[in-house]
């Protein structure tokens, strides 16, 4: 059998000089986002030094945060296998911080911003991927007529609940992410300051289609949206043929960037950076641009839609995620100080933030919010066993493919 050679491309000999040229000569990218232009909700903490620079605070307050270890156990895509080798959140937003920090670096930008934006963009997701973020969105639509968005409640866990004076271009990059809107251009829109920024994040829970319109101020902000989908792309069709779903790569089209993960993170990069070299946003050429819409069609169609797959999220997931939403809103109600969302939730969040912050949260958040920010706060394991203990005798039960399933 052939081996089928891969394609990888290099940027161009004219541009790697330029690139050399301008560092050695100490050219400063004009577009470069700045440790001293960090904004803060109390300026007066968390400033600028040497020691540790704005940004990297933002890197610290997200990574050091308690949401973050519970990365590794959120799903990516594949929830009910017990594989060790499919991606979990964790992974992704590794992945999504490497590719950026690359092109971020290749084109003069912040990769400490970068950094900061890409390990805390999905720190609000939801247990059970995607899915899990439609049924919640389900439940806030049935008892508070608002959308639940991922993107949306990252900002909340770290801005809202946990209360850690994050950067405004951090907390921007992180609401802004979305890679789930392709575009073939990205250029930042100013944003005057948090006033501005807090009416941008509360039209998200009203209006359905304000996440479609979010358009990130930074440059590197573009950056992470756009590397969003670059580690997804490819990596998720390495899962799919893992998880058994699919046999192998041949499956799709080929591509101009190719159609595996190695392929499509290095040509994007290339790609990306061939086209956005000292420019003032962020751009792929028409082909590529062409190309991304394509293998994202073959994702949904091949992957992300499989109806063996999907029908587990619908006829399991999805009523537990509403029997739990109103046995811990009923609690809620009753003032339970013995309940989980009390014990897990509540005391939760006041251990792990400043005393401010948390008489903040309770003064400002209705029960029907705190049961969101618990179970969007869950990983897929503490879910699963939180609803065995609440509905002993449900029918409703998660089988998970074992390692020793084929």
């Amino acid at each position: 059998m052939a081996i089928e050679q891969k394609k990888y491309f290099d940027l161009s000999g004219e541009l790697q000089q330029r690139i050399r040229k301008d560092r050695e000569d100490g050219w400063v990218n004009p577009y470069r986002t700045e440790n001293r232009a960090a904004v803060r909700r109390r300026q007066d903490w968390d400033r600028d030094k040497l020691l540790r620079p704005a940004y990297v605070r933002d890197c610290e307050k997200i990574i050091h945060s308690p949401y973050y270890n519970r990365y590794a156990d959120k799903t990516q895509v594949f929830s009910f296998y017990k594989n060790d080798d499919i991606s979990r959140r964790a992974l992704h937003v590794q992945l999504v911080s490497r590719i950026a920090r690359n092109i971020g670096s290749l084109l003069g930008l912040n990769v400490d911003l970068i950094e900061a934006i890409s390990l805390g963009h999905d720190i609000g997701h939801t247990p059970f991927g995607h899915a899990g973020e439609r049924y919640l969105s389900e439940c806030m639509q049935e008892h508070m007529g608002q959308y639940f968005n991922h993107n949306v409640q990252s900002v909340r866990a770290l801005d809202g609940i946990l209360n850690r004076n994050v950067s405004l271009q951090t907390l921007d990059g992180i609401l802004c992410h979305n890679g789930e809107f392709a575009m073939q251009e990205y250029r930042p829109v100013p944003l005057e300051d948090f006033p501005a920024f807090d009416a941008k994040y509360k039209e998200c829970y009203t209006d359905e289609e304000a996440i479609g319109r979010l358009v990130p101020y930074t440059l590197e902000a573009c950056v992470v949206r756009v590397c969003d989908m670059i580690a997804y792309l490819g990596k998720d069709r390495q899962d799919a043929k893992r998880a058994n779903l699919i046999a192998d790569d041949d499956i799709f089209d080929e591509q101009a960037f190719g159609k595996s993960n190695p392929e499509i993170v290095n040509n994007l990069i290339v790609n990306i950076v061939e086209n956005s070299y000292g420019k003032d946003c962020i751009i792929m050429d028409d082909e590529y641009y062409q190309a991304i819409k394509a293998a994202k069609k073959e994702n949904y169609e091949k992957i992300y839609f499989n109806e063996a797959v999907d029908a587990v999220y619908k006829e399991q997931i999805r009523p537990m995620f509403h029997m739990m939403y109103d046995r811990l809103l009923s609690d809620m109600k009753a003032q339970d100080k013995h309940s989980i969302i009390y014990c897990h939730h509540i005391e939760f969040v006041k251990e792990n933030t400043a005393a401010y912050g948390y008489e903040q949260y309770l003064d400002t958040t209705g029960p029907e919010q705190m049961v969101v920010d618990f179970m969007a706060s869950m990983t897929d394991d503490y879910f699963v066993d939180l609803f065995d203990y609440l509905f002993p005798d449900s029918p409703y039960q998660v089988q998970y493919v074992s390692y020793f399933e084929k």
